[in-house]
């Protein structure tokens, strides 16, 4: 969620509700300032109130790489946006062109992507499979078309799609 914390508009990334032994209850909260992109952690008394924002999502896809930044399109308004690695953060690593995401925003400013829960990706370098290495569910690393390194069986070939899980990085299966 996103709240306003001394007149800035901030994203919550992380709460943790805590009631030490002799102390009143409180809520340890890590936000990201939109304005600074600067994360700090915060704790809100039980009787703070605070001013919620709200946010908007939107399905958008991924175009091409600007330098460092990122620029994603709308597609049914072909309006772009600009997203610097920030907050792409490890997604980047899954990002091939028109990838479909979910970008969430708060007052029409970009805060955060969500990927898909897996992504098929090309295989651009897997080396040969040792002869006689077929023990037990023998995995060696090959390269995706983005840079990644993922364990994958000894028999994918440079080239083959890999459906490949984005929450944990590994493969799931040929796609």
């Amino acid at each position: 969620m996103a709240i306003l914390y001394n007149t800035d508009i901030a994203v919550v990334l992380e709460t943790q509700h805590r009631t030490p032994g002799n102390l009143r209850a409180f809520v340890q909260a890590t936000i990201r300032s939109i304005k600074t992109g600067k994360s700090s952690d915060v704790r809100f008394g039980s009787t703070e109130k605070v001013e919620i924002i709200p946010m908007m999502t939107r399905k958008m896809e991924y175009s091409y790489k600007d330098g460092g930044d990122f620029v994603f399109s709308d597609p049914e308004t072909y309006e772009t946006i600009t997203l610097p690695p920030e907050i792409v953060g490890d997604s980047m690593n899954y990002l091939v062109e028109n990838a479909t995401v979910t970008v969430t925003l708060v007052q029409e400013k970009a805060v955060s992507i969500e990927l898909p829960s897996s992504v098929i990706l090309t295989v651009k370098d897997a080396p040969e499979g040792v002869r006689g290495d077929s023990a037990n569910n023998v995995q060696k690393a090959v390269e995706m078309e983005t840079g990644i390194i993922v364990q994958a069986p000894l028999f994918i070939k440079t080239g083959e799609k890999l459906k490949i899980d984005t929450r944990t990085g590994k493969y799931m299966e040929r796609a």
